[in-house]
């Protein structure tokens, strides 16, 4: 009996390593970019991360649903965070080559996570998995570094003011001229200060400090990506000095009070206690919807606004270089940027699509608040100036100290010209690394 056992598990060991090996021997010799593509015999998971507010957050959820009962061989697992946890979150799976196989990708960061190989190339997706038919080319070249594609642009945004004419109004102002100015600005900010209500919610401090640089020739960062875009500090000086002081005088929000805010419901401009808010185009209908009320859209002011203004890429889908199943991640993308139905979920929430052909299949479906959206752009687009292009290496970094310092500023903990002095030498020694 123990010798027929033992002939017995002999044989079943053979055929088990027999197994074994053919399974490995089948696993290796996928392709070294990309694994399989979710085909009939294998089902494929995608792990998929953004960020954004609620609203952003339902519709991308439904998205996935459409797509996985296109192509049930994909799986995706979902991701998502504000802001500022998404980017916590990312970096230390960057850093162990665990990122999610398809990111969402800003333009401060993307230098970053490109240079550093975390990021794959799109290219030899382009024309076969992802559609580019309906695109034009200076579209799809916003995601380019080094004639790499390492994101596909999800849509073009423009800066400018969102607000409540009704709490305009309230400020004894009855309307805003289209070539108003920061002047103009300054003065409605007393006005509003005087009405019990607040101008504005403050300002991103890179963007619209960035903005003011463009309208006077600079940048904020310079073209070779290892310096500063400006050499006078007076600029910094003036910007910063009208931002901080309409903070100390009460016709905008302090840091502390800003700091209990937890999301958008919150928002002085949804209670009613601001007139506006400086944001990108994308942001406006997510803004109406939980105001629930009309609100507006308002250029940037001048002077020099058409030389300020430009068409920013978004933000970007863009595929991790440790992703075993590229493919896969790029038929996602085809599907996000060319679905019409899809993009009648998303309606330009990341901005203005690039596809012609779903641009006019949205034009029945928009409401009035997503028509002043792509009217806006629409504006933009003959009133701007090329675009700067991604941000550098170590961007990421100086933003959030630039952040620090505008909080200091606006709390009165530090002087302008002191600031401007310290952002210059840090940002510099930053920016030198590039070189």
């Amino acid at each position: 009996m123990k010798k027929w056992l033992a002939i017995f598990m002999s044989v079943f060991m053979v055929f088990t390593l027999a197994a074994c090996s053919g399974s490995t021997s089948g696993e290796s010799s996928s392709d070294s970019g990309s694994k399989s593509d979710g085909g009939e015999d294998e089902e494929v998971t995608l792990r998929i991360a953004w960020w954004g507010s609620e609203p952003r957050h339902d519709y991308t959820l439904k998205v996935i649903e459409m797509f996985e009962k296109e192509n049930p061989g994909i799986k995706i697992q979902a991701e998502y965070a504000s802001w500022d946890d998404y980017w916590k979150k990312l970096a230390p799976q960057a850093s162990a080559q665990q990122l999610p196989d398809i990111i969402q990708m800003d333009l401060s960061y993307f230098s970053q996570y490109a240079e550093n190989g975390q990021l794959a190339d799109l290219s030899p997706y382009v024309g076969n998995q992802i559609d580019t038919t309906n695109f034009t080319d200076n579209y799809i070249n916003g995601g380019k570094l080094d004639d790499k594609l390492y994101g596909f642009n999800l849509g073009v945004n423009v800066v400018g003011f969102h607000y409540d004419e009704e709490l305009l109004k309230k400020a004894g102002v009855d309307s805003l001229a289209e070539d108003w100015t920061w002047d103009d600005y300054k003065e409605l900010a007393a006005k509003a200060k005087d009405a019990g209500i607040f101008v504005d919610t403050t300002m991103k401090s890179d963007v619209f400090f960035n903005y003011y640089l463009r309208t006077q020739g600079k940048s904020l960062f310079g073209k070779d990506g290892a310096s500063l875009g400006y050499d006078d500090d007076q600029m910094f000086i003036d910007f910063f000095t009208m931002a901080s002081d309409t903070v100390k005088d009460g016709a905008a929000p302090t840091p502390d009070y800003l700091a209990q805010l937890k999301g958008l419901e919150d928002d002085p401009v949804v209670k009613q206690e601001a007139i506006g808010i400086w944001q990108w185009s994308n942001q406006f209908v997510g803004l109406q919807q939980v105001a629930n009320r009309p609100l507006k859209i308002q250029n940037m002011p001048g002077p020099n606004t058409s030389d300020g203004l430009y068409l920013k890429p978004s933000m970007f889908w863009s595929v991790a270089e440790n992703s075993e199943h590229k493919e896969a991640a790029a038929k996602f993308i085809d599907f996000f940027v060319n679905n019409e139905e899809a993009n009648k979920l998303i309606l330009g929430d990341r901005g203005i699509p690039g596809s012609s052909v779903v641009k006019e299949a949205l034009k029945p479906v928009l409401s009035p608040e997503q028509v002043q959206v792509f009217d806006s752009v629409e504006w933009a687009e003959q009133n701007s100036s090329a675009f700067d292009g991604p941000d550098p290496v170590g961007a990421g970094e100086i933003i959030e100290m630039l952040d620090s310092l505008s909080e200091q500023m606006n709390y009165g903990q530090l002087k302008v010209e002191d600031a401007a002095k310290q952002f210059r030498q840090q940002a510099e020694s930053i920016l030198a690394q590039n070189k």
